[in-house]
């Protein structure tokens, strides 16, 4: 029996869904298109999308389930809302930063924030990130804190060197 996950996040898009589908499926490993739901006649004058075209797009990315929409032009995607991704080694944040800030805004990238080519957040974190930021010694977590704030893509030698400076 196929069991539905509790909560799948959303995504609207403008005519780009199953692009952006094929996108992070060649992203993120164990990732497939599970189904994908197309626009027909009906309803075409509330919806005003060709008939034929992606209308759902549902898809799993490592195990996490999602939806995406071609719901037109109306909403856009904002930093107020970003997917994190959790990094174990300095090989996983090139990569996923390398694929995912392609053809995104240079401007939206900071602190292992950026936007991708369809302007969705994402933040690329060395696992390791939150323990160092959460150390009981104050002035530990403030230099990483600081360290952190310097860069675009996150260094994770550079965070571990600040961790461990005396």
């Amino acid at each position: 029996m196929h069991s539905l996950q509790k909560i799948t996040p959303f995504l609207w898009f403008s005519g780009q869904a199953e692009e952006a589908a094929e996108y992070y499926v060649g992203i993120f490993r164990n990732s497939k298109i599970c189904h994908i739901a197309r626009y027909t006649e009906a309803g075409k004058e509330q919806h005003g999308q060709p008939p034929g075209s992606a209308m759902t797009v549902a898809l799993e990315l490592d195990g996490q389930k999602f939806t995406l929409l071609n719901g037109g032009p109306v909403f856009q995607f904002t930093p107020a809302v970003s997917f994190v991704v959790n990094c174990e080694s300095q090989e996983e944040i090139d990569h996923f930063w390398d694929r995912l800030s392609e053809g995104g805004a240079p401007e939206a990238q900071q602190c292992g924030w950026l936007a991708d080519k369809f302007g969705l957040s994402w933040q690329v974190v060395p696992t390791a990130l939150p323990t160092m930021l959460m150390d009981p010694e104050a002035e530990k977590a403030g230099r990483v804190m600081s360290a952190l704030m310097t860069m675009k893509k996150l260094d994770l030698a550079a965070l571990k060197k600040a961790y461990a400076a005396a």
